[in-house]
């Protein structure tokens, strides 16, 4: 069975008028069910997860300001919203969910968590909306408790997944793999293992082309164990952010490349939504969707 991570503080309410969309996180279960893609005993409420996997990855002092709500304002604006403890509470809840998916994933072929994909923040920084990086944590407590050996990490959100990339620079055995608008967010890029900067306005048939070009390589080559997906939705070219042209269709495409190329292959893939800001609310849920029954079709 599919497993799904979600809990009611994924939604946590920002002040009025924020860009960010957090409701989106109770529409798309909302959805799911009410279209019967998924049942209630797919979904799961994750725990907060412990100190121990978050000093894995993050800088211990870091965390000890996150913890106790005394990060200095400069680095919360870069965050993008003040700090709170019901947002850092979330924060370590979307990490919990994104380790107990990668290990149903390792049971049941793929899980999901409907938020994360928290890929901007570092070892010891928060940066466009992201506090704690999950799929790096949850890549580390593989690693770390002997559950895989070579990770993969497959970043398809318009933005460059900076974060990911610094935390695991010197890592051989997590490949990082970022497909993201080369004008985009973040200004100031890391370095993946492998980086595709696209233009503004790329169309459907170039990014399939060079997902589909790229993908099977990368897989044949690094040879992981585990597969960490970031899904983001904000590729669209109805995102208000993203300057990317995909319609809705080749996003759907995208997720099917990703699914079957990691089914083809044996890999357990665990799925993070990332972002979506369409200016209406119900592309940017029924795009996050898709996702869901690609894998849901593919695997059913």
């Amino acid at each position: 069975m599919i497993k799904i991570a979600y809990h009611p503080v994924y939604a946590h309410p920002l002040p009025a008028g924020h860009r960010f969309p957090m409701l989106k996180y109770e529409l798309i279960p909302a959805q799911l069910l009410h279209e019967g893609t998924i049942e209630e005993r797919n979904l799961f409420a994750p725990e907060p997860t412990n100190e121990e996997n978050i000093i894995t990855t993050h800088d211990a002092k870091y965390w000890r300001q996150l913890k106790e709500l005394t990060l200095p304002y400069q680095e919360q604006r870069r965050i993008g919203f003040p700090l709170d403890a019901q947002l850092v509470e979330r924060e370590i809840r979307i990490a919990q969910g994104t380790i107990d998916g990668a290990i149903y994933a390792q049971q049941n072929g793929i899980a999901f968590n409907v938020a994360g994909g928290t890929h901007h923040a570092g070892s010891n920084w928060g940066e466009g909306f992201c506090l704690l990086n999950d799929q790096a944590i949850a890549a580390n407590y593989l690693l770390n408790n002997e559950l895989a050996k070579r990770i993969l990490i497959v970043d398809l959100d318009v933005h460059q997944g900076n974060g990911t990339a610094q935390i695991f620079e010197n890592e051989d055995r997590v490949f990082t793999f970022s497909m993201h608008g080369d004008k985009n967010f973040p200004f100031r890029k890391e370095k993946s293992d492998l980086d595709v900067p696209l233009a503004d306005g790329t169309t459907d048939d170039e990014f399939l082309h060079i997902l589909n070009e790229k993908l099977p390589l990368i897989i044949q080559k690094h040879q992981p164990d585990f597969v960490f997906y970031l899904s983001g939705v904000d590729v669209l070219e109805s995102d208000k952010l993203g300057k990317l042209a995909l319609s809705k269709a080749a996003c759907k495409q995208r997720d099917q490349i990703v699914f079957e190329n990691c089914i083809k292959a044996g890999l357990p893939v665990q799925v993070s939504m990332g972002g979506g800001y369409s200016e209406d609310i119900k592309v940017i849920v029924d795009a996050h969707c898709n996702t869901f029954r690609t894998a849901f079709d593919l695997i059913s």
